[in-house]
């Protein structure tokens, strides 16, 4: 029989968490996010769950492509633009929307020879110092797209760098929207600004369109839960016991002996490691469930097992249930106790994960 280890993705939380977006912005139209496969989740699926979209956003291309392939007709949009003079013509065929965040790209666009005009994003950098133009050439970057024959309409976009710490002392989302709008005031065509922080918690920043991601699969930006928004789990990582041990104190678990035993203990290993996506940095406390009764793991991940505290579980035995994060336990409490986030845990389920849907 296979690995007891499998992620299970559940569309109807793909569409309910569509829905939450939505009801956040209900003015706004939705570009329903889906790099790097769909947070995981798989991009077939996402085309089902994400169907009232009104277009999908990613990074990759060939993702872009594919999504076509599957039979999405709605808007596609590229949030990096493309690397590369060749991808013009990819985006043309297509019929995709793109970002144009840099100068390099203007100049690739004005010597493209292209049978079909394209919908271009023109990204500001409004303070996050990552990609776009800066408010003092966002113009002249306009005057620029708008004498390409190539170009059809041009809409503007930013992206926030603290929806989640409004307040925030390096950069405000207040200097941040300032900055936008002054740059932008007069200039015709669509805005879109809010990413999932913004679009749950900041209704005032809903343009024309909004960007939500993470919430879209059931994590939360900054400290809130996903059941404070009313976001449900879509993917959910279940193993099982494959090994008990009985330890006494000074007893060591694992790589290491990086986990002493200081009275006697009732070990569990779990069929989970690093090389299925578990975080190898999770530390010693990070939360794991165990036939619906909440444990923790103790000691080093390993790369094909954890190995978690069965002596409060008196039912525990090989075989037993093991959630490792979904419904029943948080993704994002796991990612916390393991000093990262849940985008991060989501996106880095390995090809060896079984995978398995729910309608």
């Amino acid at each position: 029989m296979p690995r007891p280890l499998v992620a299970t993705i559940d569309i109807n939380a793909l569409r309910t968490n569509l829905e939450r977006a939505k009801k956040c912005a209900p003015r706004s139209k939705v570009w329903a996010v889906v790099k790097a496969n769909a947070y995981g989740h798989g991009l077939e699926r996402s085309i089902r769950g994400f169907a009232d979209a009104d277009g999908l956003g990613l990074i990759e291309l060939d993702g872009a492509a594919k999504l076509r392939q599957l039979g999405w007709r709605k808007r596609i949009l590229l949030l990096e633009g493309f690397f590369g003079p060749s991808d013009l013509i990819t985006i043309s065929d297509y019929q995709l929307d793109t970002v144009v965040h840099c100068a390099e790209q203007l100049v690739m666009l004005e010597k493209a020879k292209l049978t079909t005009k394209i919908d271009v994003y023109l990204k500001m950098n409004s303070g996050m110092n990552r990609l776009g133009f800066t408010p003092q050439h966002y113009r002249a970057a306009y005057e620029r797209l708008r004498a390409i024959p190539a170009v059809r309409d041009i809409s503007f976009v930013t992206h926030f760098a603290n929806a989640e710490d409004p307040n925030n002392a390096g950069l405000s989302l207040g200097e941040q929207l300032r900055r936008f709008y002054a740059a932008t005031e007069g200039l015709p065509g669509e805005r879109c600004l809010s990413n999932s922080a913004a679009d749950l918690m900041h209704p005032e920043c809903a343009a024309d369109w909004v960007r939500p991601g993470i919430m879209l699969y059931g994590g939360t930006p900054g400290d809130a839960t996903a059941q404070d928004f009313g976001l449900l789990p879509a993917m959910t990582l279940n193993s099982e016991i494959i090994g008990i041990q009985h330890i006494v104190a000074g007893d060591a678990v694992g790589y290491g002996s990086a986990f002493v035993a200081d009275k006697p203990m009732t070990i569990g290993v779990v069929a989970c490691g690093y090389a299925d996506g578990y975080p190898r940095q999770a530390p010693t406390g990070t939360p794991v469930v165990v036939d619906g009764v909440k444990t923790q793991l103790v000691g080093r991940v390993s790369m094909d097992m954890i190995t978690v505290d069965l002596t409060s579980i008196a039912t525990a035995r090989v075989g037993s249930k093991v959630t490792l994060w979904g419904n029943g336990l948080p993704i994002d409490d796991v990612a916390n106790a393991a000093g990262t986030v849940g985008y991060e845990l989501m996106c880095a389920i390995a090809p060896r994960v079984q995978i398995v849907e729910l309608n």
